[in-house]
């Protein structure tokens, strides 16, 4: 009851303060509003883009690993011109390592051909990009079907003219209407749609099934080369549940490296990629933004609690007299002390939930503006809220301290 009475009183102090030097307490408010915000929003944004690289990831598979000349990352300086020798994975590479891999749960080859103009009667799509795959793709590939099915063993095997279209596609070709049985040119030959992708969107790794056309490899090599490198052919294995990705990549070099004759001393002709090089990459930009973030936010609530704190000396000033009175019928210092450090907390609490509001705020306007879902993480608050708090300790003990020792009598005689 005591404390309750205690914080009713500091609370009307705080409110009192506001009220009566409203300018001044709203521009010393201002730098723990800024600091606040910039704290939550940063850290928020950094939440998002993670969430977004791990639906990628999740699409992907995080237990994948992908066969390719190129790598996604280097650590040696990226010397292109030993890349640019590498031959592209062949077909030949892949039934081995489908012959020898014991890790794999599944393995698929392959190629893109981007930028391809669809049409089905006046209707026209640009920038469509054919996939052509083996049939374990739907095994390495996570996807939904808004219609339709994936392909069968023996449509896979005998290279039928059947294709699976993204979302953006059936939109933009069969305007309401079913695009399942329907007939398409893809590269000079006619194809039966036998599914659609459900909409995806681009993600923050550019990649989506909704300008995609997948076909089967075997229909594409009776149209193009499909182990020629502008096609950019790639090898998919997913490996078995419970099996560390690591582990499946060392048997890939190993079979890799014994495919292709490679001695002991020979560097590999090869690259396996896994997603997790992505995301370790992005994880250091994000330490980086964050860190960045938090100086910037601690800065403009350095200025605030400065601000918070010349505030408490003003108002120990002020009521002085009054601190007198208090001492002289009894009060302790501790209950000083705590009127004026819950003071201080009140304010830069205040502070605080203007800022926390704002980036809740914010988070509406860039759903509106960008179609982009911020989140904001409960810990997120509570680091902001808990922040306001310590400011409002750190800004509020001297002035609360000074004031909890002065002089009852020599308080009472000042004006």
């Amino acid at each position: 009851m005591i404390f309750l009475k205690l914080f009713r009183e500091s609370f009307l102090f705080a409110y009192d303060a506001l009220r009566q030097n409203k300018l001044r307490t709203m521009l010393s408010l201002l730098g723990v509003t800024i600091g606040i915000f910039t704290i939550i929003a940063v850290f928020s944004a950094v939440d998002t883009l993670r969430d977004n690289l791990q639906k990628s990831v999740n699409k992907l598979g995080n237990n994948s690993v992908y066969i390719e000349k190129w790598p996604w990352v280097a650590d040696d300086g990226f010397p292109w011109w030993k890349y640019m020798q590498r031959p592209v994975p062949n077909l030949r590479d892949f039934r081995e390592l489908q012959r020898r891999s014991q890790t794999a749960q599944a393995l698929t080859y392959e190629i893109s051909i981007d930028n391809r103009t669809i049409k089905y009667k006046s209707n026209t799509v640009d920038g469509a990009q054919i996939s052509a795959v083996t049939q374990d793709h739907d095994k390495t590939w996570n996807f939904d079907f808004a219609g339709g099915r994936y392909f069968t063993d023996i449509e896979s095997r005998t290279g039928a003219p059947v294709a699976i279209i993204g979302n953006d596609i059936a939109d933009n070709l069969f305007p309401n209407s079913d695009p399942v049985g329907k007939q398409i040119k893809v590269m000079g030959k006619y194809v039966t749609i036998i599914g659609a992708f459900a909409k995806e969107g681009q993600d923050m790794l550019g990649i989506s099934n909704d300008k995609q056309v997948l076909v089967p490899l075997n229909f594409a090599r009776s149209v193009v080369d499909v182990q020629n490198q502008k096609y950019s052919p790639s090898i998919v294995v997913r490996g078995k549940d419970g099996i560390p990705v690591d582990e499946v990549e060392g048997e890939l070099r190993g079979i890799m490296r014994s495919i292709r004759s490679l001695s002991p001393g020979q560097d590999d002709s090869f690259s396996l990629n896994k997603i997790t090089m992505l995301s370790n990459q992005l994880d250091i930009l994000f330490k980086v933004v964050n860190i960045a973030g938090f100086i910037i936010g601690m800065f403009s609530i350095l200025v605030g609690g400065f601000g918070i704190a010349n505030i408490m000396f003003v108002s120990v000033k002020e009521r002085t007299n009054i601190i007198g009175i208090q001492k002289s019928l009894g009060a302790k210092n501790y209950f000083i002390l705590l009127q004026f450090l819950i003071e201080s907390i009140i304010l830069c609490l205040l502070g605080g939930l203007i800022g926390l509001l704002t980036v809740y705020g914010g988070t509406f306007v860039v759903k509106w503006v960008a179609d982009i879902s911020i989140v904001l993480y409960l810990k997120n608050i509570i680091i902001g809220i808990g922040t306001s708090v310590l400011i409002g300790i750190i800004s509020g003990i001297i002035p609360a301290y000074s004031a909890s020792r002065l002089d009852p009598v020599e308080a009472i005689r000042s004006n």
